[in-house]
């Protein structure tokens, strides 16, 4: 990948959400930025000593054209290569409010700045080498980090933890493909049959470091996204009256009418360290009401992708026949029994659930009144527990393009193991390593395409 790329125009954005707030920050970075700013900055007092990086001013924006005071702002100036893009930037910081900084950055515009793409300040970050390509996926993650957990995988890998270990074992690919190089360019020395027990040995070593980091992205995958848990059952057993509880807030709305809730509605909660998404989904039974089986097959789609279903019974009354479809239904799931209103007269027998759903965690509650949640909140916890979720591990895989390029490589990097095994030829051993190495080096955009690229980039939020 091209590095130090110069850039012939200068982007700018408003950086900060959009709305009233204390302050908002408009970012310029490229060429012209410096030259806008003398344009529309009128600072209170100036030293006239030229633009020092990593300093502020407090002065005025003015309108180029009215030449009339929009706010009165602190402009800080970042002096290239010492910045977040290695080019020229300034960051002015505005009074909070969207008519404020819509007239600033209509200012920075009208003197012969663009809009920027969401995610081009990163992308010309890492076009300009500042950061690898997995560093810069690291900023958006630790942007939209729902927990602490999730910030600190994060900040690892945008401090290059995760870049050090790929780069780390392509070099010793690239190292691989030396020697065998070598070999083929002095084959008077005889040295192929010594070189290829040292390259298989080689090529296992990098294969058990990759399948090792590849392991980590099942808790990789948990810290940044969490875990999807469904609320289930039939209707009016207290599934919207289980979030609202779990939540401590009016989520949900609540009536004894069957069938109010036709749609799924989400809760984020931290628990054991995790963010735990909430479902509560339409009520399953049998209804001829269009909307409402619409729900309902939001519901079961709801249903297979959720890491855990808590299925709420109403231990207020027998099982019946719905209940028992619904307990068919997800016994292959990871699955929690929740009897709610245990304040009333107990008349669900434990032993009809174990027969339709044997070998379950059981758990009593009264939504109503609170009760129990306590519990809920501890067999979610010993779920991640059980799946071995460790907050301090110092490397992870947390992005799914990076675990499919993990285990390509390995695939590879296996096949190619076992050419050396069957005597191919060593030139023929060499192109499939070459192969993984440029796989293993798309994690850290070495070897990636402009494609691949965009569409990273594509998903970052306009201002970063």
């Amino acid at each position: 990948m091209k590095k130090e790329t110069i850039f012939d125009d200068t982007i700018s954005a408003i950086s900060t959400p959009f709305g009233n707030g204390g302050i908002s920050i408009i970012r310029i970075c490229g060429e012209k930025t410096f030259k806008i700013i003398e344009k529309i900055f009128k600072p209170v007092k100036d030293s006239g000593k030229g633009i020092k990086t990593y300093t502020m001013k407090y002065g005025h924006i003015i309108d180029p054209l009215k030449k009339e005071k929009i706010d009165e702002v602190l402009v800080s100036f970042f002096v290239k290569p010492y910045t977040y893009t290695k080019e020229d930037m300034a960051e002015i910081n505005c009074h909070g409010g969207i008519v404020i900084a819509k007239e600033v950055m209509q200012a920075v515009l009208s003197c012969g700045a663009r809009l920027a793409n969401p995610g081009e300040f990163t992308m010309r970050a890492f076009l300009n080498g500042r950061v690898d390509l997995s560093q810069a996926e690291a900023v958006i993650d630790l942007i939209n980090s729902k927990t602490t957990s999730a910030r600190k995988a994060s900040l690892r890998q945008l401090e290059g933890k995760l870049s050090d270990k790929i780069k780390g074992i392509r070099e010793n690919l690239i190292d691989v493909i030396t020697d065998i190089e070598a070999a083929i360019d002095y084959p008077e020395y005889d040295i192929e049959e010594v070189s290829r027990k040292n390259i298989e040995e080689r090529l296992n070593y990098c294969i058990k470091e990759i399948n090792i980091l590849s392991n980590t992205y099942f808790q990789g995958r948990i810290l940044r996204e969490g875990i999807e848990v469904a609320i289930i059952g039939r209707t009016n057993v207290g599934k919207s009256s289980l979030l609202n509880a779990l939540a401590k807030k009016e989520r949900a709305i609540i009536t004894d009418i069957p069938g109010t809730t036709r749609d799924i509605i989400e809760e984020y909660l931290e628990i054991g360290g995790v963010a735990v998404k909430i479902l509560d989904t339409a009520g399953l039974r049998e209804t001829t009401d269009k909307v409402e089986l619409a729900g309902i097959e939001r519901s079961k789609k709801a249903i297979e992708n959720a890491d855990l279903v808590l299925i709420i019974l109403d231990g207020s009354e027998e099982i019946n026949d719905q209940d028992k479809k619904i307990l068919n239904l997800i016994k292959d799931k990871k699955t929690i029994i929740v009897i709610n209103k245990s304040d009333l007269k107990r008349k669900l027998s434990a032993e009809k659930i174990i027969q339709v759903l044997p070998n379950r965690k059981t758990i009593e509650i009264s939504a109503l009144n609170e009760e129990g949640l306590e519990d809920i909140e501890e067999a979610i916890r010993e779920l991640v527990a059980t799946n071995q979720v460790s907050y301090d591990n110092e490397i992870l895989i947390t992005n799914l393009r990076h675990k499919n390029l993990t285990d390509e490589t390995k695939k590879t990097l296996e096949e190619a193991s076992n050419l050396v095994k069957d005597g191919m030829p060593i030139d023929v051993v060499s192109v499939v390593i070459t192969e993984a190495a440029n796989k293993i080096g798309e994690i850290t955009g070495d070897t990636v395409g402009e494609e691949v690229i965009k569409n990273i980039f594509a998903k970052f939020c306009i201002g970063k």
